[in-house]
């Protein structure tokens, strides 16, 4: 008798957006959802569930296992565990580059480096102490310059001479960039400059592990052009990127979960928690 397929769900709940992915045994990506992350985070998670299943055209019942990460993954109540977006970076990160041995993720509030072996977190430095060079902190200068976020990397390309930014820190900064612009640099050097010193910032964060090839760059700040360049200049280097750098959290949530499940038919065990089980023909429908 032919085995049905089996089917895996990652939530990554993090502190501006929040991903799905479904994936098969096969690890083939079936669906992705993202979404702003609101106040409300267990009515959120139940919605971009809910998209992500219908894009893969899938009923909850059909999903074997489910991993949350990220900021508010114990508000994800539909969850079989919850595991750290370290852990969960790291699994995404090795599945799209096998040879990755050092990665950064810059989200929306955070940085974070970590050192891969054989696809394994071994190590891992973070800045999450405030908003300066992450994604937060180029939404308020891009609105500060009048621009939309999706415009900032395109325009620094244009850059000839990229200005110094001193500060990194989102208030000074922002009145670095109104000197600036009454001083008459043009737009572009002053976006390559904010762009050159998120990347100095990062770089020198990265460099407390002992940087090594290959480098991978995700998280949404690594969707922006200007901001991949000037990470590759500071760290000299190559710098791989995925077509979707910003699922690498919640893919390696879906596979850890597949890894769960795998491990534990194995070894004879069941791991599909009854009360998961239990919930499923009314917990979509909860406001």
């Amino acid at each position: 008798m032919k085995a049905e397929p089996l089917y895996f769900a990652g939530i990554d709940l993090g502190s501006t957006m929040t991903k799905v992915v479904i994936i098969d045994a096969g690890e083939r990506l079936l669906s992705r959802v993202e979404s702003h992350t609101g106040a409300e985070h267990r009515r959120l998670a139940n919605r971009v569930m809910e998209e992500a299943l219908a894009l893969a055209g899938l009923p909850f019942s059909e999903i074997a296992y489910v991993v949350a990460t990220g900021y508010g993954r114990i508000n994800v109540p539909f969850a079989d565990r919850q595991i750290t977006e370290l852990t969960c970076h790291a699994r995404g990160v090795a599945s799209l580059f096998p040879g990755v041995r050092t990665a950064l993720d810059i989200g929306g509030q955070d940085a974070k480096g970590l050192k891969l072996k054989d696809g394994k977190l071994v190590d891992f430095v973070m800045n999450d102490k405030c908003a300066a060079g992450t994604g937060r902190f180029l939404e308020v200068i891009a609105r500060t310059l009048g621009l939309e976020l999706a415009e900032l990397g395109s325009l620094s390309l244009k850059s000839a001479n990229p200005v110094s930014i001193s500060n990194t820190c989102t208030v000074f900064a922002q009145q670095e960039v109104t000197t600036r612009l009454s001083d008459g640099v043009p737009l572009e050097d002053i976006v390559a400059g904010l762009h050159q010193a998120i990347a100095s910032r990062a770089v020198g964060m990265l460099r407390q592990l002992k940087i090594e090839p290959e480098v991978v760059f995700t998280g949404g700040v690594a969707k922006n052009s200007g901001v991949v360049k000037a990470v590759r200049e500071n760290l000299g280097g190559e710098v791989l990127v995925p077509d979707d750098p910003l699922i690498s959290g919640a893919l390696g949530a879906a596979l850890l979960g597949q890894d769960i499940l795998q491990k534990a038919q194995a070894k004879g065990e069941t791991v599909i928690r009854q009360e998961r089980r239990l919930a499923e023909a009314t917990f979509f429908q909860q406001t």
